[in-house]
């Protein structure tokens, strides 16, 4: 029993619980240094549980108080789950470097708030029952609640109650399927649940298929799936950036559960209740795509217009797990990964342009030179590119994966036509606001002579070096796009042999356990 496997939980918590107890009587400037140190030991943490995974090419399990599944509570790492650890911490460490740029100031709890919503996204990923899953959703949820009102203000308030109550409703929801399943089926655990779900008697599989369909719903929320996304855009453009930037994994929490419960307990395998998702997610999935196209183009700020970008990168990359082949779950997680650090790197982006143009801020309107504009313009084209899907960027090979996974499939004119037709839509919507925020600013100055002179401004290091690390990463992705790619086909063929996670995880037939 490997200990790795729990430590990706418990080190942000101890971390998050020590910067709350010397909150008070630490300086700033040391909590800061303590909150980097943590999201780096993570980081280490994270890469030794994934080259343990990787290397076995096992999935390795921690059963909590020596129980064995499915009596107590067991945590599963498999490759879906530490590829999505790993690029949770790389995501929370960049965002934490910008945030300790003075976003993190005014509050006391920022700290520890960040490195609680770090363990609950981790613990989301690794549990293997549903009741922890619905338990990690609110301790991500309850540090989520705090830092997307960090520093207040009427509109993260406005909304933070819409985000609290919808989040709220999906929870209750949550709770009425898991009790439902367990009601019915007895037990909770996932690959329990597997074999029990394909062993439904008739009798039975109305309220199952029900309560299968409510925690759709729940993770249809999360992922912020049409039509349940009108909470995304306000929320993620409303909030500090690094809070955006950290927030674009947690639509992907949402993505992730759809993923293992569709293939785990869903699935091919799944006896009368096979495909219970299917009928409903890729048709969802390219819907989303194309509102989330026209809310990018319709947006008159600059975050906002990233928020919506973050919808229709859901919309992609539920439409490749919804096409349900290896090849096509293998590219969308190539996607995810791309995705993820676009988005956030885009959040941080908009914030220093927002910072740049005094009262306007990311309002995109003709106004003032930003200072360092040929500097902070070329981040802009280069997050613009990766983040509409041309070439030769991770966004590009991303969606030729999947659109290659689709020509096989009954949707490909559906998926083909879609994704031209929005992607062409974002690009045009970020070549306007490229334009307005850069090109026509300067005209502007010029053409009513109001230039003046003063000291020129150097770059903000500290605030850009996070934004080239996360293009950085996505740039990685290029490079090593060969064994990424390797890497996630393999994982995809993981999750479709769901036989390989249930005996990993129950060991013994249930019968044989004497407690």
């Amino acid at each position: 029993m490997s200990h790795l496997v729990i430590a990706p939980i418990l080190w942000p918590l101890l971390a998050g619980t020590l910067l709350l107890l010397v909150r008070r009587a630490v300086p700033l400037t040391l909590r800061r240094r303590l909150s980097l140190a943590a999201l780096l030991i993570e980081i280490l943490l994270v890469a030794l549980l994934a080259g343990a995974v990787v290397m076995s090419g096992e999935i390795l399990t921690y059963e909590l108080g020596n129980w064995p599944a499915p009596y107590g509570i067991v945590l599963v790492a498999d490759q879906l789950s530490v590829w999505m650890l790993l690029i949770t911490s790389l995501l929370a460490f960049f965002a934490m470097l910008y945030a300790v740029r003075g976003t993190d100031a005014g509050s006391r709890h920022f700290h520890p708030l960040f490195q609680l919503q770090l363990s609950g996204l981790s613990g989301a990923f690794l549990t293997g029952d549903l009741f922890n899953l619905f338990v990690f959703f609110e301790i991500l949820l309850l540090a989520s609640y705090g830092l997307l009102l960090h520093r207040g203000g009427p509109d993260r308030v406005r909304a933070g109650l819409h985000f609290v109550a919808l989040n709220l409703a999906g929870s209750t929801l949550f709770l009425f399927a898991v009790g439902t399943l367990y009601a019915t089926l007895g037990t909770l655990n996932m690959a329990d649940l597997a074999l029990k779900a394909a062993a439904t008697p008739p009798e039975n599989l109305g309220v199952v298929r029900a309560a299968g369909l409510l925690l759709f719903a729940v993770f249809a929320l999360k992922s912020a799936l049409i039509p349940l996304y009108l909470w995304l855009p306000a929320a993620y453009s409303a909030t500090s950036a690094p809070v955006a930037a950290l927030f674009a994994i947690m639509t992907k929490v949402g993505a992730y559960s759809i993923l293992r419960v569709d293939t785990l307990i869903f699935g091919s395998a799944g006896g009368p209740l096979a495909d219970l998702f299917s009928p409903w997610l890729l048709p969802l999935a390219l819907t989303t795509m194309v509102v989330g196209a026209l809310g990018v183009v319709a947006a008159h700020e600059l975050r906002r217009q990233v928020a919506y970008l973050v919808v229709v990168s859901v919309g992609f990359l539920l439409t490749a797990i919804g096409l349900g082949t290896q090849a096509s779950i293998g590219a969308g997680l190539y996607y995810l990964a791309h995705s993820t650090f676009a988005a956030a790197a885009f959040f941080l982006l908009a914030d220093l342009i927002a910072m740049g143009r005094g009262a306007l801020q990311d309002r995109l309107d003709p106004g003032p030179i930003i200072p360092n504009a040929a500097l902070i313009g070329g981040l802009f084209f280069i997050t613009a590119i990766l983040i509409s899907g041309l070439p030769p960027l991770s966004g590009f090979i991303g969606k030729f994966m999947v659109l290659r996974a689709a020509v096989a499939t009954p949707a490909a004119p559906w998926v083909f036509g879609i994704l031209i037709t929005t992607g062409l839509l974002g690009i045009v919507a970020l070549a306007r606001s490229g334009s307005l925020l850069f090109y026509r600013a300067e005209t502007l100055v010029i053409e009513r002579g109001s230039v003046t002179t003063r000291a020129p401004v150097g770059p903000n290091w500290g605030r850009i070096l996070p934004i080239i690390g996360l293009l950085t990463l996505c740039l990685l992705l290029v490079i090593a796009a060969g064994p990424v790619t390797d890497f996630t086909q393999t994982t995809a063929a993981q999750l479709l042999q769901p036989q390989l996670y249930i005996d990993a995880v129950l060991g013994v037939p249930e019968g044989d356990f004497t407690p």
